[in-house]
This record gives structure tokens, sequence and C-alpha cells, in this order.
């Protein structure tokens, strides 16, 4: 019996089976090692990927207004996207590896979101889409404690 299994492994199909098997078995580990690290938090990778996916939206049709569709432009948004959500992710495992860095995904991606949305704003009010006075008024409400004057 010890023979036959020897002599199995050695057989060509049986080592590209194993070569196949192997590296599965190691992705399928890591994949959902990634994914109990990351399922808790989708509404994390929802708000980024609605705030960049508006942004670029507004983007693209700012774009086509000014100057024409440009694809190269509009592909962007996927690389945006894919590069955020690839650095939440390290992120997240990040934070499951280490507790006392419960704070990263919250410093780093609060602020992405904020941009995306201010340019979002912008984008819609270049499109024409929101009034310029009532954009001037959002971003006045913004900071408002900064237009109080110290008299």
């Amino acid at each position: 019996m010890f023979y036959f299994k020897f002599k199995l492994f050695k057989d060509m199909k049986s080592s590209m089976i194993l070569a196949i098997i192997i590296p599965a078995i190691t992705m399928s580990f890591i994949l959902s090692y990634v994914y109990e690290a990351t399922i808790p938090y989708w509404a994390q990778y929802f708000a980024l990927f609605l705030s960049i996916t508006l942004n670029g939206l507004f983007g693209i049709l700012n774009g086509i207004k000014r100057e024409g569709f440009v694809i190269s432009k509009a592909m962007l948004i996927g690389k945006t996207l894919f590069t955020w959500v690839l650095i939440l992710t390290t992120i997240l495992v990040t934070e499951k590896a280490f507790p006392e860095a419960s704070w990263l995904s919250e410093t780093f991606v609060i602020p992405v979101i904020t941009f995306m949305l201010i340019s979002a704003l912008k984008n819609a009010s270049q499109c024409g889409f929101i009034k310029a006075e009532l954009l001037n008024k959002i971003l006045e409400n913004i900071d408002k404690h900064k237009n109080i004057s110290n008299g």
C-alpha cells in the first residue's frame, strides 16, 4: 500500500493536481481571513464606493460639458476606486491584527470621503445641477466658526 501511494505522487498527473490544489488552499485561506477581517465594515466600503462614484459621475458630466468625453479621464474612477478599496482593506486587516490600531480606518478614510463629497459638490455646481449660490451657502456653513468676528 505504501509503495502505491509513493508511486502515485511520482505520477505526472498527481503532481499537476498538487500544483493546483496547494495554491488554491493557500489562496482560500488568505481570502477567507481578509473576508472575515473586512465584512463587518461593509458600510465603510459602501460609503467609499458611493463617494468616489458620485464624484466621478459629476466629474465626467463636467468634463463632457467643458471638453467632451475623454475615456482616459473616465477610467480614473475605476483606478481610484480600486486603489482606495485596496488601502481600506489593508488598513482593516492591520486593525484586526493589532487591536490598538483601531483608529486607522477612520483616520485615513473619512478625509478621503469628505474631499470626494466636496469635489462632487463642486463638479455638480459646475455642471449646473447645483446653483452657485447654494454651493457657496453650503461651503460657508462648513466652517461656521471662522465667520465669527472677534469684535
